[in-house]
């Protein structure tokens, strides 16, 4: 059989299969974002997979790595960036990273910020320099660095009103997302020798250092994760209230991400914060039992705006 279909210029082939790179990247990691990023419209929703891809790209390198390599790998990896948002040539096919090709197509379609990136990239130095957390504020810049410019990035790409204060409840939204990362992984970052629970609120609570080795849930250990636990909701309801504010379906799309991320609390808090044996989760089924309760939710802040 014979067809007509005229093939696509070698840029734009490169371009899509680049594309299709980035979402496979997001849908292997993190099917929450993924979820969330399936409301986008098609355009807006590769730029999406762009920035996440790219994101991911530098996390792995502090999260795999370790020493002088990390760093190199890490420096190298803002380089790219850079490099991305200067304006790659049109896309060949010649060795090209394909997130690098995703990530300069999506800077060049919507004004997404590169301090952004440079933030992350702090953030991630901040993890392979063995950076300790005295205080909250401490813990709070590692989230802001890491997670919370994340929604600099989204929100250029979706279009949004409100100036300043939208892209300050953007963040919020960011660091609560983290925020839940940090609870439910505190087993699996102490065998990588990291510890993010602020020392002053440890302190507080009566939970030493060797008490985490120990893995033990104890009440002092409950009472801690319930603080923090409580400050991530806080950050999620300060941060919906800049959804309305952003532009078409992208407000489907980030408060189902933001409801289904929020669930993993719930889980945690009915496991009895044991994050020591267990990662708390939300499963497939239970996601798209949320979608309704994400869209009625989206109705009250649109009704309130």
């Amino acid at each position: 059989m014979t067809t007509n279909a005229t093939p696509l210029p070698p840029a734009q082939t490169c371009l899509a299969d680049a594309v299709a790179h980035c979402r496979d990247v997001t849908r292997l990691h993190s099917k929450t974002f993924y979820l969330g990023s399936r409301f986008f419209p098609a355009q807006e929703r590769a730029a999406v997979w762009a920035v996440y891809a790219a994101c991911r790209d530098g996390d792995d390198i502090a999260d795999e790595l370790t020493g002088h390599d990390a760093v190199t790998q890490l420096d190298g990896w803002w380089a790219r960036m850079q490099v991305a948002f200067a304006g790659l040539p049109d896309p060949q096919p010649d060795g090209t990273h394909p997130i690098d090709t995703a990530l300069s197509w999506a800077a060049q379609t919507y004004p997404i910020p590169l301090s952004a990136f440079g933030e992350l990239h702090e953030g991630l130095r901040m993890d392979l320099n063995g950076h300790s957390y005295q205080t909250m504020d401490d813990l709070t810049l590692y989230c802001r660095r890491v997670a919370g410019v994340v929604g600099f990035m989204i929100a250029p790409i979706s279009g949004y009103s409100g100036g300043e204060r939208t892209l300050q409840h953007a963040l919020m939204l960011g660091q609560a997302m983290q925020l839940t990362n940090i609870l439910r992984d505190v087993g699996e970052d102490l065998e990588r020798g990291r510890v993010y629970l602020p020392a002053d609120l440890m302190t507080e609570y009566g939970v030493s250092g060797a008490d985490l080795q120990r893995g033990i849930v104890t009440p002092e250990y409950r009472a801690l994760m319930r603080h923090l636990s409580a400050l991530a909701r806080d950050w999620y309801k300060q941060g919906r209230t800049g959804i309305p504010m952003l532009h078409g379906s992208a407000r489907l799309a980030v408060q189902t991400a933001a409801r289904a991320y929020e669930g993993i609390l719930d889980d945690l808090e009915r496991a009895d914060f044991d994050n020591f044996r267990r990662r708390a989760y939300v499963s497939g089924p239970r996601k798209l039992l949320m979608l309704p309760q994400a869209w009625w939710e989206l109705r009250g802040f649109m009704a309130r705006a």
